[in-house]
């Protein structure tokens, strides 16, 4: 166990942040599901911003690679366009 105060305060602190990256990517999964199961275009031209604001600002935390960010915008920039 820690033995300094700052060691403590970084173990409280990276449990914190570690909830709020896990709630935010489930967040996140869930809004690239719903957005990949609707069939009206003009819904999901609506909600495809939204996941997509919310994949920029995973990637820019790191909780996901810019890369695989990257690739999850597109594959469902190619869903929406499809429908």
């Amino acid at each position: 166990m820690a033995n300094h105060k700052s060691a403590l305060k970084r173990i409280r602190n990276n449990e914190t942040k570690r909830l709020l990256n896990r709630y935010q990517h489930k967040t996140t999964r869930n809004a690239m599901k719903k957005l990949k199961e609707l069939t009206d275009k003009k819904e999901a031209e609506k909600m495809f911003p939204e996941v997509v604001s919310m994949l920029d600002k995973l990637a820019k935390k790191n909780v996901i690679h810019a890369n695989k960010a990257s690739n999850l915008k597109s594959s469902l920039a190619k869903h929406v366009a499809a429908l």
